[in-house]
């Protein structure tokens, strides 16, 4: 007879028994997808720990530095220099300054029993908006230097998910349109809980969709485009995809595979 696997409380003669064909057959599926650990990993989580023990940076203690860019800025189509170099320098650079000191009144203040709980909150609010910030311009100026065109495999990809990519990049282009003239990013993510490619609005650096790893990121802050284009967000969008580096995105999905 074949083993049967139920879980806890099934009935025995219900529909939720699998037998052990399914059972790794689903086990296999949700590797693929990155949704359960593979053997490796589960060796880490059977080491407690372990896996985790080698971090080079502790909680309070960090001391960011600005992330270089990692294109001429004066090479971009579209994009000036003085836009780039302004937004990197002040606005993502205020970001890695701000973070810095946060943490270290963080540190400070959970040493004091005097501080109050409602005041080590505001610390902790402008830590997580700084964290974001910081992380989001990082991945925003890492997608951008290249020549807007896509490989084949990346458009496939992109199409499978949203029907053809001119779906995809329509839908992105909305969004993105829908944010001209405030504040917020548009962000095109793996989310591994629904093993889905969406494109997410977010209104600010503090709330994005959990589970999910940016896979292209652009700013819709007016800081990103008013130097250049003041109100004119439709010629921002245009620039920002006549210069996106599609090998970033590409490798940012191989780093989920």
């Amino acid at each position: 007879m074949k083993p049967i696997i139920r879980a806890p409380g099934d009935n025995p003669a219900g529909p939720h028994t699998l037998d052990r064909r399914n059972l790794i057959r689903a086990a296999a599926a949700g590797m693929a997808a990155g949704l359960l650990p593979t053997s490796s990993g589960a060796q880490a989580q059977a080491e407690g720990s372990a896996g985790i023990s080698g971090l080079e940076t502790k909680a309070f203690d960090q001391a960011h530095q600005p992330k270089p860019l990692s294109f001429d800025a004066a090479k971009l189509n579209g994009l000036s220099a003085r836009l780039i170099e302004s937004h990197w320098s002040n606005n993502y650079g205020g970001s890695v300054r701000a973070l810095n000191e946060t943490n270290k009144r963080l540190a400070a203040a959970l040493s004091d029993a005097d501080v109050p709980a409602f005041v080590y909150n505001d610390l902790k609010r402008e830590h997580l908006m700084r964290t974001g910030s910081v992380i989001l311009h990082e991945l925003y100026f890492d997608n951008l230097g290249g020549d807007g065109q896509a490989a084949s495999g990346t458009r496939q990809l992109l199409g499978s998910a949203f029907g053809d990519f001119d779906r995809w990049e329509t839908e992105f282009r909305r969004i993105a349109a829908g944010l001209g003239g405030g504040s917020g990013w548009v962000v095109l993510g793996y989310n591994r809980h629904f093993d889905a490619l969406e494109n997410y609005w977010m209104a600010d650096h503090m709330h994005s969709p959990a589970t999910t790893v940016p896979l292209l990121v652009m700013d819709m802050y007016e800081h990103s485009y008013h130097m250049d284009f003041g109100a004119a967000t439709a010629r921002y969008i245009d620039a920002f995809f006549d210069n996106i580096n599609w090998d970033s995105v590409a490798a940012r999905i191989e780093d989920i595979r």
